[in-house]
């Protein structure tokens, strides 16, 4: 039997809401075999992150490696990356192997508000991960960084969108949010602008959105769904989960990846 396979490259999460646990679960979830090379380990949970212990240039490149030579991946998805030697690390490494359908997911903070990436770093992002992205997934804050421009209509969601693809030669999947409106998401491709209409789910609880978005887009896309119908999938994905309305934690807890899982060993013990 053969399957699709994605990579996410990101940092851990102890919680399991987001970062390399989020992205497995997308990805098995959306029918993909999931692989991971690992960043950083985090010590967070809902309300914060505590610590971040990175992984060393080297070992990293070890996994990236390892996973390459033997089972190549359909997409690559990169979230968290916290520093300038780890991003050129990956980025080296994904043009030596040609790697395709690469979505990058520019983290820069967590939900909980806790900084993720050096500040010396998001010159190295831009640089590095744009000019090979299939498609970048940032929100509102992240997208003001990457574009220089402040964002506080939909006009000037397109605006960024324009600049940051024009620039890097990317699509850029824009997310609305952050007051702007309810859950509209810009797509920026090939010089034209496409509006994913969704309403916002009325759920406190979304930890690892972003991660789960971008994993779910490199999943559809290493299925050889196209861009705009990855996109969709993706968010019909994400407001299942969200929808789902799972409880856990004292912050801004995960969402239930696994919604539409219904299979016997699903099954709790008074099922």
């Amino acid at each position: 039997m053969k399957m699709k396979t994605a990579l996410t490259i990101a940092g851990s999460d102890s919680s399991g809401g987001a970062g390399i646990q989020a992205d497995l679960k997308t990805m098995t979830m959306n029918g993909v075999f999931a692989m991971s090379a690992i960043t950083a380990l985090t010590a967070q949970n809902t309300t914060g992150v505590r610590a971040i212990q990175e992984s060393t240039p080297d070992f990293l490149k070890d996994q990236i490696d390892a996973v390459f030579e033997d089972i190549y991946p359909d997409a690559v998805k990169i979230g968290m990356v916290a520093s300038s030697e780890l991003i050129r690390v990956i980025a080296e490494r994904l043009r030596f192997y040609k790697a395709k359908n690469i979505v990058v997911d520019p983290v820069m903070v967590a939900t909980s508000g806790s900084a993720l990436l050096k500040s010396d770093a998001v010159k190295t992002l831009i640089e590095e991960f744009l000019p090979i992205a299939t498609v970048v997934t940032p929100n509102i804050p992240e997208a003001e960084i990457l574009s220089e421009i402040t964002i506080k209509t939909e006009d000037d969601m397109v605006t960024a969108a324009k600049k940051i693809g024009d620039n890097y030669n990317c699509a850029v999947l824009l997310k609305g949010g952050h007051n702007i409106n309810d859950a509209n998401d810009l797509l920026y491709s090939n010089g034209e602008a496409t509006w994913f209409k969704g309403k916002r789910i009325n759920n406190p609880n979304t930890h690892g959105t972003g991660c789960t978005l971008s994993s779910a887009i490199a999943s559809n896309l290493a299925k050889g769904f196209s861009l705009n119908d990855a996109v969709k999938r993706a968010k019909d994905y994400i407001s299942g989960a969200l929808a789902a309305d799972l409880d856990l934690g004292k912050g801004s807890g995960p969402m239930n990846h696994a919604f539409d899982l219904q299979g016997e060993f699903s099954k709790g013990a008074n099922s």
